[in-house]
């Protein structure tokens, strides 16, 4: 998909650091006290036009939410949002999804969502779908044992490679759904282009992933 060029996209970036927030690395291991409290911190990877987040922080609003973004003229619509609704609980970052780790530290997150990934069908771009191993480590890192990843999508071979993927990461399967909208799932918030694809009749697919309790070596006293 070819994204529009917004000349004053930057321009609106740099007026609103309250919101999009300049030079994240500075906060690696801070983000709570960004946020001014230590509610747990979920992020969105790909967070589009921001429909998704901001529904989510507004029905949440114990929960810190952090959108993430490559391109600037795509992030300035959530940015718009969020200077409309003023939401204390969600965060943007306009960054390279691959480069999170410079940007939060160990176990700092407690959930990630992709929702409607590029699903890059192409063999020989495997390496840059967000499910595959080196962005499962990735989410790994900075969210720890327990960690979750919340994933929908209108493809079906992208959620079949993924299911495959989760799967020979190690990843524990905590739910799926083949048909979200005709499921008896509660609390869905739907992404601009979820409501577009499900006004044709497109199936959403959905998955919920956890990474599981590494085994700890025991201690054994003596009697």
């Amino acid at each position: 998909m070819r994204l529009r060029n917004k000349p004053w996209a930057n321009e609106y970036i740099e007026q609103h650091p309250e919101f999009v927030i300049p030079n994240p690395q500075e906060n690696k291991g801070k983000w709570h006290q960004l946020f001014n409290n230590d509610h747990p911190i979920h992020i969105e990877v790909g967070t589009g036009k921001g429909q998704f987040i901001v529904g989510m922080a507004k029905q949440n609003p114990h929960i810190n939410y952090i959108g993430i973004e490559l391109h600037r003229s795509v992030i300035v619509s959530a940015l718009n949002k969020l200077e409309q609704e003023k939401l204390p609980n969600v965060k943007l970052l306009n960054v390279n999804a691959k480069d999170l780790t410079d940007i939060f530290a160990p176990n700092e997150i407690n959930r990630v969502y992709l929702n409607f990934s590029d699903p890059w069908p192409k063999n020989r771009h495997e390496k840059r779908r967000l499910t595959y191993k080196t962005f499962l480590s990735i989410f790994e890192t900075i969210m720890g044992d327990g960690g979750e990843i919340h994933f929908k999508t209108d493809n079906q071979g992208l959620f079949e490679y993924s299911l495959k993927s989760f799967s020979e990461y190690g990843l524990l399967l905590k739910f799926v759904s083949l048909d979200l909208h005709k499921s008896d799932f509660e609390g869905n918030i739907m992404t601009e282009y979820e409501e577009k694809f499900s006004e044709k009749g497109q199936r959403i697919y959905r998955a919920e992933v956890k990474y599981p309790l590494k085994k700890s070596s025991f201690r054994v006293d003596s009697v």
